[in-house]
């Protein structure tokens, strides 16, 4: 039997424009049958703690358009960053690291996250597996 394909992207970010870029991409690849990985580092990190991703907004950039967007996904009967999140965890095809610098640097602990949450890795760790996929990207 062939090796499944592997997706995986490095969650940089913590705005819901990104998240929703990252989450899409992974989730697209899982419904494809992909073995997905997300890495979750500095100010996607903090995405990761209980709670966060509930709030995740627009970069002050774009915040004016931010109910605008919330709204429209809303009427779309669009999964938030979370519901897809999960969504992804329960096809068995999702890897969630979190940065472990990362998390020292914002005093984040392990009982602050997610119960989704695989790994607590270091950048080594995710580059073994990074080094293995078919496709690798940066959101």
């Amino acid at each position: 039997m062939p090796e499944k394909k592997k997706l995986a992207i490095i969650v940089h970010s913590g705005t819901i424009d990104k998240l929703y870029c990252a989450f899409i991409l992974g989730s697209t690849a899982t419904s494809m049958d992909m073995e997905t990985h997300l890495y979750f580092t500095f100010w996607g990190l903090n995405m990761l703690v209980k709670g966060a991703l509930e709030k995740a907004g627009l970069p002050a950039t774009y915040k004016h358009l931010e109910e605008q967007l919330k709204k429209k996904l809303k009427e779309m009967k669009y999964p938030t960053p979370y519901e897809l999140l999960k969504r992804m965890k329960a096809s068995g095809l999702l890897k969630i690291y979190a940065c472990s610098p990362t998390m020292e640097m914002f005093g984040i602990k392990r009982e602050d996250l997610i119960p989704e949450v695989d790994e607590i890795a270091g950048a080594s760790t995710f580059l073994n597996v990074a080094s293995g996929a078919d496709i690798t990207l940066l959101v």
